[in-house]
């Protein structure tokens, strides 16, 4: 997997304490809070897409009908 640098300005308390922790871990878990954040947001942005997609949906022949329809020319 290709990685980028993305930089971000923090408090210089924060930076101090960081760097004051022992292991490399720190960074690690940083990154998978930034790759969960990104996705829940995508996921609310796509679902928030769906659900005004929903509402100006017109309103047509249900599914459930179409299939049966579809077993019974068979």
């Amino acid at each position: 997997m290709a990685t980028s640098v993305y930089s971000i300005r923090i408090d210089s308390r924060v930076r101090k304490m960081i760097d004051e922790l022992p292991g490399k871990e720190c960074q690690e878990e940083i990154r998978a809070l930034i790759e969960n954040t990104i996705r829940m947001k995508r996921r609310k942005q796509l679902l928030d897409n769906a659900q005004k997609r929903q509402e100006t949906k017109i309103p047509g022949m249900p599914a459930a009908r179409i299939i049966r329809e579809a077993r019974d020319d068979r």
